[in-house]
């Protein structure tokens, strides 16, 4: 299944409406989420997290790629968004919730100052530490990071042309989307019963024993080519 939350119309590639929902056997395995310029924080979260966690609920996926474009950041110079850089790392924070293997991947970003702070900032969210100083510490690169030389940026007072009411009306199309998703199949439950899994019935074994097999054995006796499942003439017999 694919998930991907992005500016939507007059912009490369012209893919990724909302009803492109896949082909086939891969119908409804295909989700994604138009959104127009001014993108903030609050609009964001607003719908990434109700999708992912019934993408998850629904899917459940035994392992997740997670691509971190840093074009969807204010001020990138393709992008058209307004996410500051928590609010961009709030969906990694989010999806790393659910302790699923998770690959991290960068992306798009064109505003090169940008680009190390985001992917900084949510190498220290994936390790569990969000609280890092935003103070940068000096290197080779730190005049890049001028004037304020600091970790998170502003965002810009763009406007977010993603109306409550659309935003609203398009996630409760992908939730439906994501209704037709046939669900994960539950694990068995483990009663403790006997027959269960976990106390399987016991199998008759024959078992040795050294008592009865000394009883039967004597000593003076002739084995013969029968006892080893031999064929033998009675000639063979004689003396």
């Amino acid at each position: 299944m694919t998930v991907s939350f992005h500016k939507f119309g007059e912009y490369f590639p012209g893919t990724g409406d909302v009803l492109d929902i896949g082909y086939a056997e891969g119908k409804n395995y295909a989700i994604n989420f138009p959104l127009n310029d001014g993108m903030d924080d609050h609009s964001f979260r607003s719908v990434f997290r109700p999708v992912i966690g019934r993408v998850m609920d629904r899917f459940a996926p035994g392992a997740v790629v997670l691509q971190c474009g840093a074009d969807s950041l204010s001020g990138d110079r393709l992008g058209c968004f307004n996410l500051s850089l928590k609010g961009h790392a709030d969906c990694v924070d989010f999806v790393r919730s659910f302790n699923v293997p998770t690959l991290v991947l960068g992306g798009g970003g064109y505003t090169l100052r940008n680009v190390p702070r985001c992917w900084t900032y949510e190498t220290a969210v994936l390790l569990g530490e969000k609280d890092i100083k935003d103070d940068l510490p000096y290197n080779d690169y730190y005049e890049y990071f001028g004037p304020d030389y600091r970790l998170h940026l502003p965002v810009s007072n763009m406007d977010n042309l993603n109306s409550r009411e659309y935003l609203e009306r398009t996630k409760v199309q992908l939730l439906e989307i994501l209704r037709d998703v046939e669900p994960v199949p539950g694990a068995q439950i483990q009663t403790g019963q006997v027959e269960s899994a976990l106390y399987p019935r016991g199998v008759n074994m024959e078992i040795d024993d050294p008592a009865k097999d000394e009883d039967d054995r004597n000593v003076d006796r002739r084995i013969t080519g029968e006892d080893l499942g031999r064929k033998e003439h009675p000639s063979e017999l004689i003396p």
